[in-house]
């Protein structure tokens, strides 16, 4: 009498094994995990400037200028903490830790640009492929339309700015 075996030979579970590999390679590239965590820092950059722009304006409406006065200023939001951020946050304008859970790293890649009493833009460069074809995207960091900045994806390293004006 002959028995009979169950189960699966070496083979097959090789095959079966180099097929499901195949998949995941495959899964994984049309993910992009770094494109992923790119995106993802760049939805809290874009977050954080529309904060910091929010505030701006709700400390305007109250009392009729910007925390700087009535003239312009301009500059990357790190070296603006102990100015611009407290006066926010002493207004009740912004969170008392705005700037500690924004990160010193984050708030030195946001360009705050104000050129007159009433004029304000708050602007990021983004890292990630989906924000730099963005149309908010076409600013240079000044907030005036950059003519190099066009609606796709532009190279590694370019001057085109996500801003909130």
């Amino acid at each position: 009498m002959k028995r009979q075996h169950q189960g699966f030979t070496l083979i097959e579970l090789l095959i079966v094994i180099a097929l499901l590999g195949a998949l995941a390679i495959g899964l994984l590239a049309a993910i992009d995990p770094f494109e992923q965590l790119k995106k993802g820092r760049d939805t809290s950059a874009r977050n954080t400037i529309s904060e910091f722009y929010n505030a701006n304006l709700r400390y305007y409406a109250v009392r009729g200028e910007f925390p700087w006065g009535t003239g312009g200023t301009s500059g990357y939001l790190n070296t603006m903490t102990g100015d611009i951020v407290s006066t926010l946050v002493t207004a009740g304008e912004l969170k008392q830790r705005f700037a500690e859970l924004a990160g010193t790293v984050n708030l030195s890649k946001m360009y705050l640009n104000s050129t007159s009493a009433e004029s304000l833009n708050v602007c990021f460069r983004p890292e990630s492929k989906s924000f730099q074809i963005d149309p908010n995207t076409i600013y240079g960091a000044d907030g005036s339309v950059a003519a190099n900045c066009v609606s796709q994806v532009g190279p590694t390293g370019s001057q085109c700015y996500y801003c909130i004006l």
